[in-house]
């Protein structure tokens, strides 16, 4: 064990009001909060607007996530800012109509369909090793842009049998980032109570951007849909959710409903995969022990020159360390639903249409909860404690029915792409250039995650 702990953002001290709460929140969800959500069971929020409750009670969360899920669908506060790019995405739809997306969405991404796009993962992580390759001198590099890169290069490899280097996945990417450094942390309907006819004043550049992705996924999409109908498709992840049928009304997507799908593929599996790795890559270079230990598996069970599904369940080490890097950095910070009806949470009121937030950030540290919750311990998944809040405090994929479909997906890229890079590469610690968590979309480094490549001898 070690006592060396990794970056974790202060926490706001006292009270503060709603206006200077918003511009914490603008500039960092996590830091915006008091530290006593680190030990509450739960904790309320009010605004003259509404009312939000902080769940970190795994009984709560399990009632919200699993018992009964349907009475605590998505707010559409989540909606406000992400409308623009992710249309009527499964991401923000609640109800019959997630339903259905879900029900043509999942088989695509069953344990089966993982072993056939595996081949394209291999070759996206190949891919990012040849890529860094001269950069690894020495020099202080940017790895969340390069995480980035490569967590985009396997959504295209395996929903389109595409790569980075693609003229249309290209300008996707490209214009993702564009739309990143557009798009708002807060949206102002995500605050007020604005009547759905009322404009939510998008900047320009966020709706240009949102533009021009959906044109270009349209593009991919349309194409994809001719090759089916010519019996030409490549048999990848978007061929398969675009014939799949509804098993209850026989119907399929059509191109503008798999255009939001794919927006959020890209959104979630690139984002969040890339938010995961880049954090892992960073607590490698902050704990050189476990890179080590990392480094001497992976070259002890990856076969460059072999493309093979079964090595996954031999890389336990960096599976480890991916799943203690999602615990300490879990990509998606917090989790808003909304009450239908009123209830009664820890014998407290709560009124129907409050905000429900759970928060993976805060469950995953919870003082109550995890042994050492700030620690780096990879081995903690090994020992009851750990064995206990894996399967009742640990979510950062969600839970329930509305688990991210893509859960078993990631838990093979990210190690995958993680041992191979630390098979190639030493990744050292930059001394003036920290990094510094902050939450927006996603959990990524203040001013980026700088470390050193050299080759491994």
């Amino acid at each position: 064990m070690t006592y060396r702990l990794p970056p974790k953002p202060p926490s706001r001290s006292g009270r503060v009001s709603l206006w200077r709460y918003a511009k914490l929140f603008r500039r960092d969800i996590l830091s915006a909060q008091p530290a006593r959500l680190y030990r509450a069971w739960m904790a309320e929020f009010r605004t003259p607007f509404f009312r939000s409750y902080m769940c970190n009670d795994p009984t709560l969360v399990d009632l919200v996530l699993k018992d009964r899920p349907d009475d605590f669908p998505k707010s559409d506060r989540i909606r406000e800012g992400l409308a623009p790019l992710l249309g009527g995405s499964v991401f923000v739809t609640n109800g019959a109509v997630w339903k259905r997306q879900r029900r043509i969405i999942d088989p695509a991404f069953e344990g089966g369909r993982l072993k056939e796009v595996f081949p394209a993962m291999w070759d996206a992580a190949v891919s990012a090793v040849d890529r860094l390759h001269p950069l690894a001198d020495g020099r202080p590099i940017e790895l969340e842009s390069h995480a980035s890169h490569v967590a985009a290069d396997v959504i295209f490899r395996t929903l389109f049998s595409i790569p980075i280097e693609h003229e249309v996945a290209g300008q996707v990417f490209q214009r993702f980032r564009d739309h990143q450094r557009a798009q708002p942390v807060v949206n102002l309907g995500a605050l007020l109570p604005l009547p759905r006819w009322m404009p939510r004043f998008h900047s320009r550049k966020t709706k240009q951007t949102a533009r021009e992705i959906r044109r270009l996924i349209e593009n991919l999409t349309a194409a994809r849909m001719a090759d089916i109908g010519q019996g030409t498709a490549p048999d990848d992840l978007a061929t398969k959710i675009m014939t799949t049928n509804d098993p209850e009304t026989g119907e399929r997507f059509d191109t503008g409903e798999m255009v939001d799908q794919v927006a959020i593929f890209f959104l979630a599996g690139h984002e969040t995969s890339a938010s995961a790795l880049a954090w892992a890559l960073y607590l490698l270079a902050l704990y050189p022990e476990w890179q080590d230990r990392v480094a001497q598996e992976a070259r002890a069970e990856i076969d460059p020159h072999k493309i093979y599904f079964s090595v996954m369940s031999r890389l336990r080490l960096s599976r480890d360390v991916f799943r203690e890097a999602l615990r300490l950095y879990p990509p998606v910070p917090m989790m808003v639903r909304e009450t239908r009806c009123p209830e009664r949470f820890r014998g407290r009121d709560v009124p129907k249409g409050s905000q429900i937030v759970l928060s993976p950030w805060h469950l995953h540290r919870h003082e109550r909860l995890w042994n050492d919750p700030d620690a780096f311990d990879p081995t903690r998944f090994q020992t009851a404690n750990g064995k206990t809040c894996l399967r009742s405090a640990y979510i950062p994929f969600s839970s329930g029915q509305r688990v991210c479909p893509g859960a078993g997906f990631a838990m093979i890229e990210g190690p995958l792409i993680l041992s191979m890079l630390v098979r190639a590469y030493r990744f050292d610690l930059v001394a003036d250039k920290p990094a510094i968590p902050v939450a927006h979309l996603t959990v990524r480094g203040k001013d980026g995650i700088w470390l050193k490549l050299t080759p491994r001898g």
